[in-house]
């Protein structure tokens, strides 16, 4: 089976949850929006090379996931809202076909994101396990190419990785998240995760593909 098709599950102290996502008591204490301000955003040098001043934060209204299994609805209602886009969590679910067994893949997200926002999102796989090095440069522009456009990116990823306060996130089964900002030309992504307790976290670009390894993301 294509690795992006797979559906996920989660295992929390022993049990098996379908679907990828885990809302727990402090993550859907976080309901209510929290919006973060645009910052302009400087591209390449004068070489063509990527800028390290270049950075973007795009303006999200943020929602936890109210449950374990709408965390794709969730991730893609962030990246919608951005666009002036406010669906409830329900009827992104709907449209993403997301029941507990979960939101099915990245090709479910962008196919939802462009019937609502006009079609410029793509689907792109990182089919290995780890992120090849052109693979990591290929998230870094689309990441930077998709958020000066105020686009944010919805990322389909599985494992464990370290944000850059050292705190661990991890989501064995698979989960869904929002890529919302950019700093240092890229090296550094911020993520809105609709699980998280603390909602938003910067991470290393090589770790979020890593992250996404095996599975895929809209931009």
């Amino acid at each position: 089976m294509n690795p992006i098709m797979k559906k996920s599950g989660l295992s929390v102290a022993g049990l098996l949850v379908a679907g990828g996502c885990l809302a727990g008591p402090a993550a859907a204490a976080q309901a209510a929006p929290a919006e973060t301000a645009p910052v302009a955003s400087v591209h390449t040098d004068k070489g063509g090379r990527a800028d390290k001043r270049a950075e973007r934060m795009v303006g999200i209204e943020y929602q936890a996931q109210p449950n374990f299994y709408y965390c794709g609805p969730a991730a893609t209602r962030i990246a919608l809202s951005a666009q002036g886009k406010a669906l409830s969590q329900d009827e992104v679910a709907k449209r993403l076909g997301t029941t507990e067994a979960g939101t099915d893949s990245a090709l479910d997200t962008t196919r939802v994101l462009n019937e609502l926002t006009g079609g410029k999102y793509k689907t792109t796989e990182i089919r290995d396990s780890v992120a090849k090095p052109e693979q990591v440069e290929q998230l870094r522009t689309d990441v930077i190419e998709a958020l000066d456009a105020g686009r944010p990116v919805v990322a389909n990823i599985k494992g464990t990785a370290v944000d850059t306060d050292g705190n661990p996130h991890s989501y064995e089964g698979g989960h869904y998240l929002t890529l919302v900002g950019y700093r240092e030309g890229g090296d550094l992504i911020r993520i809105a995760d609709p699980a998280a307790p603390e909602g938003e976290y910067w991470m290393t670009l090589e770790k979020v593909a890593n992250w996404i390894a095996e599975r895929g993301y809209s931009s």
